[in-house]
């Protein structure tokens, strides 16, 4: 007999025993849980985060790799495709700009018999504006506070101040935060955009614009040929405040305070150069799987896990995002696994919503909230993941809005692993920074976890293998896990309390 048919009968007389005995249910369930491990959790946001995926900006090839990547082994463990056309994928029309090298920012200081230039040190001291223009300019620099133009609230920093042709410094978010005066900050809240401050900026006749942001890399931005752009730090923008007159920190202090411009004309010389390249026309996607309830009523309604699959690219260099977020995506794919590996009974239905383009505008999880695979009044729930890879503590944001919900994630916590969790309350005004957010807006219960108490990195070349703490994701898997199977099979589920408020605002 063939060496290798032999072998495979007997493997399935070896195997087919073990399915035809009936298996306890609490003991597929913890055989499930403590099947769930650090190493598989490591070894995947190792090859999420590697070069071969290129940081995974959404639109870019290697994105699309990862998320073919990921279909695979979703599609290899039995969880059944939930996008288009019987496929993992949801698609969306994206644009995208990369970073290539050669980029700087550089301050000139005039002397006696010509000028001093200080070049400054990229990540520690600038990034490149991830979807700046590309070029090179050199021009007067205009300090403009926040960037804002809102004569209905009696500000507007370009008032009798002329920045054509010139290279404003701005300020990140608006004056007011949203912790302070809830009611009042809705007023402001469109003006914190991003694309907000760039887009008046060009209005204004800017030819360029240092953000004081980070600085980190942010692809989450507009993009307008030959507008440069760059993010600095504290060290830029002291350097140039220094010899104005005025200290940087006490101006930001009285903006806030009093809610007046304190916009001036540094006189200053810096020159940028950026060198990018715009893709105005391209696919994102959005990665959907999903597992159906046993139960013929119940399996109508869904759970949902969330995570967001993209980062940020090459910025110039690889900007990783092993904890943001390829940590989310490990730790789904946990779950994933889990629940398909053994005979868990599962009453309701698990969706697994792993989201394109949350980097660059949160437009993933927009994308999904309109043209959902089940109906947003059978979701039960989100529990979204953003950030969970580095750290010893963790926090699920919103617990106190939905309190039932957090009840079953607090109690398998209790019960099961005993990690150091904690909760607050969120009033979700401020611009979208979460798929989270998105979901809240739309009145689907959510709970956003993140991990912390350890060094971390955030959007630089940092968010690497280096700061990953496998323990935490092996600890919020198995949360999640033994939370989401408590949720399947309770007898009632039932998250939409009225707890505090939630406001979608203007975008």
């Amino acid at each position: 007999m063939n060496f290798r048919i032999r072998y495979l009968l007997l493997a399935l007389i070896t195997i087919a025993p073990l399915h035809s005995q009936d298996v306890n249910p609490e003991d597929a369930v913890l055989k499930a849980f403590h099947a769930i491990s650090s190493h598989d959790c490591h070894a995947w946001v190792e090859k999420i985060s590697s070069p071969e995926f290129t940081g995974r900006l959404t639109g870019t090839k290697g994105f699309n790799d990862c998320a073919a990547w990921l279909s695979d082994s979703l599609n290899i463990w039995g969880v059944s495709p939930w996008g288009d056309d019987g496929t993992y994928l949801q698609a969306f029309d994206h644009q995208y700009t990369l970073v290539k090298p050669g980029n700087y920012i550089k301050l000139h200081i005039p002397i006696r018999k010509g000028e001093i230039v200080l070049n400054y040190d990229y990540v520690n001291e600038f990034m490149p504006g991830a979807t700046s223009g590309s070029g090179e300019i050199m021009a007067e620099v205009v300090y403009v506070g926040y960037g804002i133009s809102a004569p209905e609230l009696g500000f507007d920093e370009y008032e009798n101040i002329d920045v054509r042709g010139k290279i404003v410094l701005m300020e990140r978010e608006a004056p007011l935060s949203p912790n302070k005066d809830m009611k009042k900050f809705k007023k402001w809240r469109k003006y914190s955009f991003h694309q907000y401050k760039l887009e008046n900026a060009v209005k204004h006749g800017a030819i360029g614009m240092i953000y004081n942001y980070g600085p980190i890399s942010n692809p989450n931005n507009s993009y307008v040929p030959g507008f440069i752009y760059v993010h600095v730090g504290d060290i830029v923008v002291n350097d140039i405040f220094e010899g104005s007159g005025r200290v940087h920190e006490e101006i930001v202090k009285k903006i806030k305070k009093n809610l007046r411009p304190r916009s001036f004309n540094t006189r200053k010389q810096v020159s940028i150069k950026m060198v990018t390249e715009h893709v105005s026309e391209a696919t994102g996607y959005n990665v959907l799987g999903f597992i159906e309830g046993s139960d013929p009523i119940l399996k109508e309604e869904v759970i949902l896990l969330g995570g967001h699959l993209d980062h940020l690219g090459y910025c110039h260099e690889l900007i990783p995002g092993a904890n943001d977020n390829a940590s989310a995506v490990a730790i789904m794919m946990a779950v994933a696994r889990a629940l398909k590996s053994e005979n868990v009974v599962l009453k309701r239905s698990i969706g697994f919503c792993f989201f394109g383009a949350e980097e660059q505008g949160v437009v993933g999880s927009k994308v999904y909230l309109e043209n959902p695979p089940v109906p947003l009044d059978q979701t039960l729930c989100l529990l979204n993941m953003d950030g969970v890879g580095a750290g010893d503590k963790l926090f699920a944001m919103a617990g106190k809005n939905f309190p039932t919900l957090w009840k079953f994630i607090k109690s398998a916590n209790d019960r099961y692993v005993h990690r150091q969790l904690k909760t607050g309350y969120s009033s979700n005004l401020a611009r979208p920074r979460l798929d989270a957010a998105r979901f809240m807006w739309a009145n689907v219960p959510t709970l956003s976890f993140y991990a912390y108490g350890t060094p971390s990195a955030y959007h630089t070349p940092a968010d690497n293998m280096d700061i990953i703490t496998p323990e935490i994701m092996e600890d919020l898997a198995r949360i999640i896990f033994m939370g989401v199977v408590d949720i399947a099979n309770a007898e009632q589920a039932q998250f939409r309390e009225k707890i505090g408020a939630t406001s979608k605002g203007d975008e």
